[in-house]
């Protein structure tokens, strides 16, 4: 077994992904598996973000909400590095359909619950059994402030990310005692794409903090709960909104 330690980021080709692939190479000395749906040169740009700071990563791609094609993907790469294991897991692969619940399509439902609560599903069960034998691993999962208070227009993405914040907290309990954490981030509005078409004045006043936040904030966050001095957190939450929702 190499003594190589490998970090699966999902959707790590741009905003939350890529800063938090930067940052667990940075600190943690990871070697990045940095995800992607479809945009592969973003996913490489993350690759040479990476490297730029001395850190090591390659790009995976496949879509979380595929099962198949994840399973794939992942036997594929384990085939390739026998003596590999991937201990460290940040599902963060997630998409937004918004509207209002009275006229969404089921395709809008079933995308956004296909990617977010479907891909926890499809990654973590595949990679979660050599953590438990193994006796360690770290399990972070993105949610959002949406899956803990609710957002009009986003019934579906709210019930996505409530659903992995349940997940989270269940499975916590089921292997913790194999040292394997599983916990969960839930940004606010955060400075990325996903956000990009929203008034950023106008919204910022409903904020305790008057701001946006930034990826950087978020990946901090996530870096910790990798960390050996995270070692006796599991199950937790921990929200970064600026106050939005405490």
């Amino acid at each position: 077994m190499s003594d190589r330690k490998i970090a699966l980021v999902t959707g790590g080709s741009r905003g939350l992904g890529r800063a938090i692939s930067v940052r667990l190479a940075k600190d943690h000395g990871l070697h990045i598996l940095v995800n992607y749906s479809f945009n592969a040169s973003a996913a490489d740009e993350t690759v040479k973000l990476i490297a730029a700071i001395g850190g090591t990563g390659e790009t995976i791609g496949f879509n979380v909400a595929d099962r198949e094609g994840t399973d794939k993907a992942l036997s594929t790469w384990m085939e390739a590095n026998p003596a590999e294991q991937i201990s460290v897991i940040v599902n963060n692969a997630g998409i937004t359909k918004d509207g209002l619940f009275m006229a969404m399509k089921e395709e809008d439902w079933d995308g956004v619950l296909g990617v977010s609560l479907g891909g926890f599903y499809n990654i973590t069960r595949k990679l979660v059994d050599k953590m438990v034998r193994k006796r360690y691993g770290r399990i972070v999962n993105v949610v959002s402030v949406s899956g803990m208070m609710g957002q009009a227009g986003q019934v579906n993405y709210s019930a996505a990310k409530a659903g992995v914040i349940g997940a989270t907290k269940a499975l916590a309990k089921e292997i913790a005692k194999r040292n394997v954490t599983v916990n969960a981030v839930a940004p606010g509005f955060i400075e990325t794409d996903m956000t990009a078409d929203l008034d950023q004045a106008e919204m910022s006043r409903m904020i305790p903090m008057k701001r946006f936040g930034k990826p950087e904030e978020v990946a901090a966050a996530v870096s910790f709960l990798v960390s050996d001095d995270a070692g006796y957190i599991t199950g937790n939450v921990i929200n970064i909104n600026g106050g939005l929702f405490c």
